[in-house]
């Protein structure tokens, strides 16, 4: 045997005695586990759950382009016109608790009359819990017909406040007390009072209705309205009636005030709302008021709204309105709108 043979039997035993090593296997990592959005139903379209939790939680908003007409619709500006551009976003949080579902709203608000001139405030901010509300909310006397004619509610309506209402299906009844800081106010004073007010409502077949008052302590007067609501052939018929016993931060417009509008259907897309409204005592707007209407004229006023969708969640909308105070000169005001919701 040479010295080659040796060498090739040496190799071969060496490599039947040596045992394969496989190769390591791949070991791919795990994804981290996704928490996907889920979709909330309880309470109603558009909820969501926030994710890790129990909470529902619903976005929506709009985004609104309005051109004001009339004398110095503006305010600042000595223009017959203004256009004004407005972004709202609403936050609606709901979660099951053993009273009841816990609800929280946030509602951002920002407005632009031009680049420089623009805000940015908190419209609304409230808590509510079987029945309970507390927080920055609008009051009953927000409320109002569907046109834009009438003028029966507070010259401000978004108060501190807190309330408890009680509803069942077709009635509500509810008790609020509200801060009146920003309230009207006698001259030679200034606004920093409290108010008591009440809200009942429901509706009834074709028919709906609301009787809303309220106390103001600091100017010791008060005011109550009654609206209603009926179906009639193409349209709906609206119908307001407001008393004040003096000029307080419920209602400061005139003593009395009566309204109507019928709002025709006149389409699926299009809605036409004529209307008017009568002024007993009239005073007008303003957050500094008389100690009482005694001697002031009456004051009438009358508008056309139109509405009009022009695909979903897209509206456009014209109002028009004339005013003709005995004790002031008439006037001409409206505005053209258009409206994207979410």
């Amino acid at each position: 045997m040479n010295i080659r043979m040796v060498l090739l039997a040496s190799a071969a035993a060496f490599a039947a005695s040596t045992p394969v090593l496989a190769a390591d296997a791949i070991v791919a990592a795990e994804p981290e586990p996704v928490e996907y959005v889920r979709v909330c139903d309880a309470y109603g379209t558009g909820y969501f759950y926030i994710p890790g939790t129990e909470t529902c939680l619903k976005i929506e908003g709009y985004i609104r382009f309005q051109v004001n007409v009339g004398d110095q619709p503006g305010g600042d500006n000595d223009s017959d016109w203004d256009a004004v551009t407005r972004g709202q976003v609403q936050f609606t949080a709901k979660s099951d608790t053993e009273y009841g579902p816990l609800t929280g709203v946030i509602v951002m608000q920002f407005n632009a009359d031009n680049a420089t001139d623009q805000d940015a405030i908190l419209d609304s901010a409230y808590l509510d819990v079987a029945g309970f509300r507390a927080g920055l909310f609008y009051s009953w006397w927000d409320d109002g017909l569907s046109g834009e004619t009438d003028d029966i509610g507070s010259v401000v309506t978004l108060h501190n406040s807190i309330r408890y209402q009680y509803e069942s299906g077709t009635f509500y009844a509810g008790l609020s007390v509200d801060e009146l800081e920003d309230g009207v106010y006698k001259f030679g004073e200034e606004a920093n009072n409290v108010g008591v007010a009440f809200g009942v409502g429901g509706t009834a077949g074709v028919f709906s209705y609301q009787i809303t008052g309220g106390y103001d302590v600091d100017n010791e007067d008060g005011a109550i309205r009654a609206m209603g609501t009926v179906e009639i052939g193409p349209g709906t018929l609206g119908l307001a009636g407001v008393y004040s016993t003096g000029p307080n931060s419920y209602y400061s417009s005139a003593e009395w005030a009566v309204a109507a509008e019928y709002a025709i259907k006149a389409t699926d897309k299009l809605k036409i709302t004529p209307a008017v409204q009568y002024y007993g005592n009239y005073f007008g707007g303003g957050t500094v008021v008389p100690d009482d209407f005694d001697g002031l004229g009456d004051a009438w006023k009358v508008g056309l709204t139109v509405d009009y969708q022009i695909v979903d969640n897209f509206y456009a909308k014209a109002s028009v309105q004339y005013l003709d105070p005995d004790d002031g000169e008439d006037s001409t005001s409206g505005y053209f709108r258009l409206q994207r919701s979410f």
